[in-house]
């Protein structure tokens, strides 16, 4: 909503819009509608009562957004464009839809969900050994052995993804994954932040704190999936581990 008039575009100097949707004109008012929708989803997943319905609804929203928004305007599948504008939203969206458990939601958006993600988690492994310089170069100067870690969490993204697609210690994944998205806000995302809000008159970048908002959301994801996880016997294949 604070960002909704902020665009790169304008088709004049007393229209200021957000152009989001490829086939439409920008609609503003619907940043508002989208980010009402978000605040309560959010707020949803607070209680016990509402977890079901807004995991639904906040998955739905995040597939529609990866899908309908962006998918059209980045075809390349192996994009960083296509990684992050498409598969983020599209891999918190299957947390979401992960998040209330097998008995939560239908056992077939369940099954979806579990592919979904592994096929998000997969693509970002890949995305670490395609922009390997560019990857190790954002780790902090002051932590050793910046193309180990680089190398060493995309084989963690392609592990994890093959455990959730098989069905296989998906709750060993599910750690795993939220402790990397937790360190990297504390080591990578939050110190520029940080910076910023330090620094008198450094104006604020909307992507610098995107950027801390879904690694965030990713960490939270995974570790309610782990969560959801704790009482199964993960250790089957397919439709054996959807029983559990």
């Amino acid at each position: 909503m604070i960002c909704s008039y902020v665009s790169s575009y304008s088709p004049g100097p007393y229209h200021k819009v957000v152009p989001v949707i490829p086939w439409l004109p920008a609609i503003p008012i619907l940043a508002y509608l989208v980010g009402v929708i978000l605040v309560l989803c959010g707020a949803g997943l607070l209680f016990q009562r509402t977890l079901v319905v807004s995991s639904i609804t906040l998955g739905a929203v995040m597939l529609l957004c990866g899908l309908a928004f962006d998918l059209p305007r980045r075809p390349n599948l192996m994009s960083a464009e296509w990684r992050t504008n498409v598969l983020e939203p599209i891999a918190i969206g299957s947390l979401a839809w992960l998040a209330p458990g097998l008995g939560g939601i239908p056992r077939w958006l369940h099954r979806a969900s579990r592919y979904l993600l592994a096929f998000a988690l997969i693509v970002f492994g890949i995305g670490h050994f395609q922009v390997l310089t560019f990857i190790a170069r954002m780790v902090p100067g002051w932590i050793p052995w910046h193309w180990f870690w680089t190398v060493f969490f995309g084989v963690a993204f392609i592990a994890a993804g093959v455990s959730f697609a098989t069905g296989f210690l998906q709750r060993w994944a599910a750690l795993g994954m939220g402790l990397m998205f937790a360190l990297w806000l504390v080591t990578i995302h939050l110190p520029p932040v940080l910076k910023y809000l330090r620094t008198p008159g450094v104006p604020q970048d909307p992507d610098k704190w995107s950027d801390v908002f879904i690694v965030a959301a990713l960490w939270g994801g995974s570790w309610a999936l782990a969560h959801n996880l704790r009482d199964r016997k993960d250790l089957t294949l397919g439709a054996d581990s959807d029983r559990a």
